[in-house]
C-alpha cells in the first residue's frame, strides 16, 4: 500500500517555474521505488512526464527536456519535479504515481496554470 499526497502547484505567468512535491508514505522503503510523473490537460488524455528510478536515473519526455528536473529525497520520503520556463501548454494536473508490482498508486493531483 502506497499513499501518494501532490502539492506545490499554482498559477504562473509563461516563462515562470515552480517546485511540485509528492510525498510519499509506503510499507516498503521509499528509496526501492521508481517515481513518475504524468500531467493530464482538460480535456485530453493523461501523459507521462518524467521518471525516476530508485538508483536516480531520471529520464523524460522530450516536451519537457531541459525545462523539467526530476529528484527525489528518500530521506523525506518525498520526489519533485522543477518546472522551468513553463509555457501555457504545460498547463494541466500534474500526478505522481508509482507502482508495487503489479498494482499502481496515484496522488490526487496538483494543478499548474501557466497564463499572463
Amino acid at each position: 500500500q502506497v499513499q501518494l499526497v501532490e502539492s506545490g502547484g499554482g498559477l504562473v505567468q509563461p516563462g515562470g517555474s515552480l517546485r511540485l512535491s509528492c510525498a510519499a508514505s509506503s510499507r516498503s522503503p521509499f528509496s526501492s521505488y521508481t517515481m513518475r510523473w504524468f500531467r493530464q490537460a482538460p480535456g485530453k488524455q493523461r501523459d507521462f512526464v518524467a521518471f525516476i528510478t530508485s538508483g536516480g536515473t531520471a529520464n523524460y519526455v522530450d516536451s519537457v527536456k531541459g525545462r523539467f528536473t526530476i529528484s527525489r529525497d528518500n530521506a523525506k520520503n518525498t520526489v519533485y519535479l522543477q518546472v522551468n520556463s513553463l509555457k501555457p501548454e504545460d498547463t494541466a494536473l500534474y500526478y505522481c504515481y508509482t507502482n508495487s508490482g503489479t498494482t499502481g498508486y496515484w496522488g490526487q493531483g496538483t494543478q499548474v496554470t501557466v497564463s499572463s
